[in-house]
């Protein structure tokens, strides 16, 4: 079967893979299409460090092939998003509804991959740039048939991390004050997210003016190409400020542009031994730095809930797509997400 694997130096699109039969409480999914974040790029140019040789691919959504003993929610034939919590279930983080936390759900690469008898990693319990993957049933959501898969792909990363940022994590209330930093693809979701939690200010930021008109379509009041004009919308600065870049000196901009009692949500992921500085006299009015990992979702939970408010037109997703590819298109692709020609590039089987 085809996918992208990634060697420590290249990556490259194969098409003699093979996936293992799932054991008890697995799923082996079909995979329809799968979106094409910066996490999987990150793989690539070293900023999110992982073992090699790895099946790349954290985003999809697929039809059920086959499930393993123990396995009832879903079964063949069933459409599902995929997500990347490989959680438990049993632990005290899941047994407190924060999956995120769970320590089998972070790290722990398995290999149920081979390629000529080598086997290769899974990267974030999901390779969703395969063909078919094998998936624990937890991470394995039914989503309504009517849902196009290209679109359903995006839900299991982007919508979980950006929505989840603001209804689970930041909680924004009805009349607060946004800030998102970078419109990409979580940030235009965690702009959506603040639109649907009924957010009276949302300015988006993005160096890229050509942004504007999506950012606006998906919730933004304002936009600007540069964080110097917050404070001339809002001069008291605001109560959410969102980082969806990933760059150090624009996770102190957020932070100097919060408000009392405001909180800075860091989505955005530099490298791993980056280190961002702030005024500590700052944060005395009741200022808050908050991490944030895919969104502090519960994915059962808030996939279910995503694919409704889609339903009900509340949620865009169709939107989010703007260009789909054959998978052997995987360095266009790649190249266009560099390029920030894409909201989000979408690979297809």
């Amino acid at each position: 079967m085809r996918g992208v694997i990634f060697d420590g130096k290249r990556t490259e699109v194969v098409d003699d893979l093979e996936v293992r039969d799932p054991g008890p409480g697995e799923v082996r999914v079909a995979v329809v299409a799968a979106g094409l974040c910066h996490s999987d790029l990150s793989v690539v140019d070293g900023t999110i460090p992982f073992p090699v040789p790895v099946v790349l691919g954290h985003e999809g959504a697929g039809v059920v092939e086959a499930v393993g003993p123990g396995v009832t929610h879903v079964g063949p034939g069933d459409h599902v998003a995929l997500s990347t919590l490989a959680n438990c279930g049993t632990c005290a983080e899941c047994d407190r509804g924060r999956p995120t936390m769970c320590r089998k759900a972070i790290g722990r690469p398995r290999r149920p991959f081979s390629r000529a008898g080598r086997p290769l990693y899974q990267f974030a319990a999901n390779s969703s740039f395969a063909e078919r993957t094998v998936v624990k049933a937890v991470q394995a959501v039914r989503i309504p048939e009517d849902i196009p898969l290209t679109s359903a792909a995006l839900i299991g990363c982007g919508v979980l991390t950006g929505v989840g940022a603001v209804l689970n994590r930041a909680r924004v209330d009805r009349g607060d004050t946004v800030l998102v930093i970078g419109t990409g693809g979580i940030g235009l979701n965690v702009i959506q997210g603040a639109r649907i939690a009924g957010a009276l200010r949302i300015v988006a930021v993005d160096s890229n003016p050509a942004k504007e008109t999506v950012a606006r379509r998906f919730g933004a009041t304002d936009f600007l190409t540069s964080t110097e004009g917050v404070k001339d919308i809002l001069p008291t600065g605001v109560q959410h400020a969102f980082e969806c870049v990933g760059r150090v000196e624009l996770i102190r901009q957020a932070i100097d542009l919060l408000d009392r009692r405001g909180q800075a949500v860091l989505l955005g992921v530099p490298p791993a031994t980056a280190e961002a500085s702030f005024l500590v006299s700052a944060m005395y009015l009741d200022k808050s730095i908050l991490g944030c990992r895919y969104g502090s979702s519960r994915p059962q939970r808030d996939i279910a809930l995503y694919a409704d408010l889609y339903r009900t037109g509340h949620l865009l997703l169709d939107e989010l797509v703007t260009a789909t590819y054959p998978v052997e298109d995987f360095e266009r692709a790649a190249e266009d997400a560099h390029a920030g020609k894409v909201a989000r590039g979408v690979l297809t089987f």
